[in-house]
């Protein structure tokens, strides 16, 4: 089973190309954090705007980069099942515990819950690695029903979700209808203590990347049932992950980290990097955070 907490890494970039450098020194510190692991090729790491060759170094780089007892669940989503498939065998051969996969979405019209259900299940049965489901409605603009969800989770090889919906109520539905080898993940920061509460067994953080023992302390407080301990811990992110996510973004989240002593490079056009104006108010939401 899959369950813990971990960090949805950027790819840092310098004139348009991936960093390695910089990268390596990230990953020595979030390999010497109490992290479960990362999530290499999500949505903070630009996958959309990564060549397929880009992605599958990145992935080697990343996994020959942190420590062994460290997960590396790498996201495989994309527009074809072909490709999915294809992407997702090579995160296999290269050692990545687990494929977190995004919903095909460009052609969303078409994308209801028969073709969802066809494309996951046969990305499941083609691979060699375990399938976790990628709901992220902002980005996507679709939504995965909880009845979906449900219905995926009798697969033998998808074996959880990431939610980054941020509603309650449909995560709620899946953890309570759903077999207990079935790892439910909060996809922010933003709502980590109400998911576990509903039966949610890690997250997968933006936050996590500037405040992994924070994030990591709250998952264990909740656990060990010290709940205002915990909820004390919530309210501590809730400011730094809004920052880093709807906030300012991507080149909010490379800002934060620049100021903790990690390289956030910039991001890949056409993004915009973090302004100075941004970068000052990351700056004093982490101070208030007492992060710096």
């Amino acid at each position: 089973m899959i369950k813990g907490i971990f960090a949805p890494i950027p790819t840092p970039f310098k004139n348009d190309e991936i960093d390695y450098a910089a990268l390596k020194v990230n990953l020595t510190k979030w390999g010497e954090s109490s992290l479960t692991g990362v999530v290499v090729l999500g949505s903070n790491g630009e996958f959309a705007y990564l060549t397929f060759d880009e992605k599958i170094e990145l992935m080697k780089f990343v996994r020959e980069n942190l420590p062994q007892d460290k997960k590396v669940i790498a996201g495989t989503g994309c527009e074809t099942t072909k490709e999915t498939i294809e992407l997702s065998q090579k995160a296999a051969e290269i050692g990545c515990d687990a494929a977190l996969i995004l919903t095909p979405h460009y052609y969303k019209g078409a994308m209801n819950d028969t073709a969802l259900y066809n494309y996951f299940t046969d990305v499941a049965d083609a691979i060699s690695i375990p399938v976790m489901l990628y709901n992220m409605p902002r980005n996507a603009g679709l939504n995965m029903s909880s009845s979906l969800v449900i219905k995926l989770a009798k697969h033998e090889n998808i074996v959880g979700i990431k939610d980054s919906s941020g509603n309650i109520v449909q995560i709620s539905e899946i953890c309570a209808n759903t077999s207990d080898d079935f790892s439910v993940f909060a996809g922010s920061g933003s709502f980590l203590y109400t998911a576990l509460a509903v039966g949610a067994v890690g997250g997968t953080l933006a936050v996590a990347n500037i405040m992994p023992e924070e994030s990591i302390l709250l998952y264990n407080e909740f656990n060990q049932g010290n709940l205002g301990k915990a909820k004390e811990l919530q309210f501590l992110l809730l400011e730094p992950n809004k920052a880093v996510t709807s906030q300012y973004g991507i080149a909010g989240l490379k800002a934060a980290l620049d100021h903790l002593g990690f390289i956030g490079g910039e991001v890949r056009r056409p993004m915009l990097n973090a302004s100075d104006d941004v970068k000052a108010d990351i700056k004093e939401i982490m101070s208030r955070a007492n992060l710096i």
